[in-house]
């Protein structure tokens, strides 16, 4: 009998052993697979086995790889050290890749909003940044005070980066998100400085074009302005049937539908529904801030829901407005998003967010078969190589233009 006993403890014994070891086994992969390779080159050297660059092909391809955990990189630089400004510019793009002769003569203007998540919006800073285009940086007034340091501290590094005239607590879905977009738009009107076309952003985007092939997108639309959406879905015909009203308290801010209809639109104008983002030239940012009927449906849209879904795309359908493209629709290639309640993809490997999924390392394939110029969103604390291999393989597409501009004297 105890002979028995003692091979059931010994059974017992190991298959305890065997579940504490997958379990060990399975912390050490997934660890590894999440570790922050915050200096690519550095965290993860060339030629070492697997390679970071190899790493990030791979999930380029779709295939799954297996990383050890490793020795967590250098610290990044910190906002307000001495050398901040130095270190931010040699970590740019153009320091490391050279601008070309085209995109020196098509200068873009930015408009990039904030409220979180610094180091991911530093990411995104560090790719879009070329010394001849302007920046305009709206940071939520809500978003707490060492976070509005950070950005002062970054803009001041540079000539062309500034942060917005007038910030706006921003409400998810009201009318502040469209307001904080206007705000840049005055600014960089007042500026009057010859960009081509004003893209607006938010500080969890991602390039996957480079500069130039970003301005050679653009050129194919020869001056007209790009504002994806169609007519309104019976799903969203709601935004602007009836009131809302934002609520905003410290806790927690957020739009309440009334059950009272508002007036109709003005000037008799069709409303459309479509994507928040966009590319305008100038001449019709003009005629935004200037154009009574671009004012009044400003003033309309104040108790929308999500007026920058229904804004633009209206405004831009109007014929004989500056670049306007009133057959237009979903055209433009602007953002690679993954919604949850659409098949166009597969799964999100990361995680969703208010129905947008955060991209994780295995989405990676997918966003290479995008013909998008950005995509949306990110979170580098949460999946960091998401970002850094992305940053790889767009640095090195730059690297490849700006040789063979400099071999043909473009």
């Amino acid at each position: 009998m105890e002979a028995r006993q003692r091979i059931q403890l010994g059974f017992v014994t190991l298959l305890l052993f065997v579940v504490v070891s997958c379990y060990w086994f399975y912390r050490i992969q997934s660890d590894g697979r999440w570790d922050k390779l915050k200096n690519p080159g550095r965290s993860l050297p060339r030629g070492e086995a697997p390679g970071w660059e190899a790493v990030c092909d791979s999930f380029f391809q779709g295939k799954r790889v297996f990383l050890w955990k490793r020795e967590p990189p250098a610290a990044s630089l910190q906002p307000g050290g001495s050398e901040y400004c130095s270190g931010l510019r040699a970590l740019l793009h153009c320091a490391r890749s050279p601008l070309t002769a085209e995109e020196k003569s098509f200068p873009l203007a930015f408009i990039i909003t904030v409220h979180k998540e610094f180091d991911t919006f530093e990411s995104l800073f560090k790719a879009i940044y070329r010394p001849h285009n302007l920046y305009c940086i709206h940071v939520d007034e809500k978003s707490p005070g060492h976070f509005h340091t950070k950005l002062q501290r970054l803009q001041s590094c540079f000539g062309n980066v500034f942060l917005a005239s007038r910030m706006e607590p921003i409400i998810y879905g009201g009318i502040s998100r469209l307001q904080a977009d206007i705000n840049c738009l005055t600014d960089l009107v007042r500026l009057r400085t010859n960009w081509k076309y004003v893209l607006n952003l938010c500080g969890q985007d991602y390039p996957l074009k480079t500069n130039l092939e970003i301005i050679r997108h653009l050129k194919t639309f020869k001056g007209k302005n790009i504002t994806p959406g169609i007519l309104p879905p019976e799903h969203a015909k709601g935004r602007t049937r009836f009131v809302y009203k934002q609520v905003l308290s410290a806790r927690k801010s957020y739009m309440v539908r009334t059950k009272q209809q508002k007036s109709p639109p003005p000037h008799n104008l069709t409303i459309y529904f479509g994507s928040a983002y966009y590319a305008l030239t100038i001449d019709f940012v003009e005629f935004i801030l200037k154009d009574q009927r671009a004012l009044d449906l400003l003033n309309w849209s104040k108790d929308a829901y999500s007026p920058d879904e229904h804004y633009w795309v209206t405004l831009n359908r109007i014929p004989g407005v500056p670049g306007s493209m009133p057959s237009a629709a979903w055209e433009g290639n602007l953002r690679a998003i993954k919604w949850s309640d659409q098949k166009n993809h597969d799964v999100c490997h990361g995680h969703y967010v208010r129905n947008i999924c955060i991209y994780g390392l295995e989405d990676l394939k997918w966003l290479s078969e995008r013909n998008c110029l950005f995509a949306n969103k990110f979170e580098l604390h949460a999946y960091p190589p998401t970002l850094e291999c992305l940053e790889y393989r767009i640095l090195k597409r730059a690297r490849n233009q700006s040789i063979i501009a400099s071999q043909t004297g473009l």
